[in-house]
């Protein structure tokens, strides 16, 4: 007997939403190795990180709150998914992380080396040339991000690349 369409599409909405609230870890026992083991990328078999306790939107993700855990046998991460300290270290959470769930990829920044609204030297160099003028950020931006800067001189809105000191470099337009 063929059931509902209405039940059909309920299965099938619940299912689009589990999926969407982040897919749990399946794991066993977790190892117990510390935060330093953890640091050091020291593991037994195939083992993932996830978070403890609930890790918040803008909130920089700290090894103490991870916790590495063993897959059960047969069963690999996802693609798509944060697990390994490398790619957590330093990131910032850009939506709310719930504990014993993977961490994807997209959930996951890096940490703003300029903030909106903050003072910035900002350079043109053409060869022997450089020019350096203030301005203000009309965006927050992390290094090799491209913003959009305010010239405190002439009010013009230019584009630039933040640089790892915090400067920003433009290109000749």
């Amino acid at each position: 007997m063929a059931e509902p369409i209405s039940c059909a599409l309920r299965r099938a909405a619940l299912a689009a939403i589990l999926v969407g609230a982040g897919m749990p870890a399946f794991a066993q026992d977790p190892t117990g190795q510390s935060a330093n083991q953890i640091a050091a990328g020291q593991s037994v078999g195939e083992a993932v990180l996830i978070p403890n306790r609930v890790i918040y939107p803008g909130e920089t993700i700290e090894f103490a709150s991870l916790k590495q855990v063993t897959l059960i046998p047969g069963k690999h991460k996802p693609d798509g998914m944060a697990t390994r300290s490398e790619e957590l270290q330093g990131k910032v959470a850009k939506r709310t992380l719930l504990p014993g769930r993977y961490i994807p990829v997209t959930a996951i920044r890096d940490a703003w080396l300029v903030e909106q609204g903050a003072s910035v030297q900002v350079y043109f160099t053409a060869g022997a040339l450089t020019i350096s003028a203030a301005g203000v950020t009309l965006q927050p931006g992390a290094a090799g991000d491209q913003i959009k800067i305010r010239n405190i001189d002439s009010g013009k809105i230019i584009s630039g690349t933040v640089m790892a000191d915090g400067t920003i470099k433009v290109g000749a337009s």
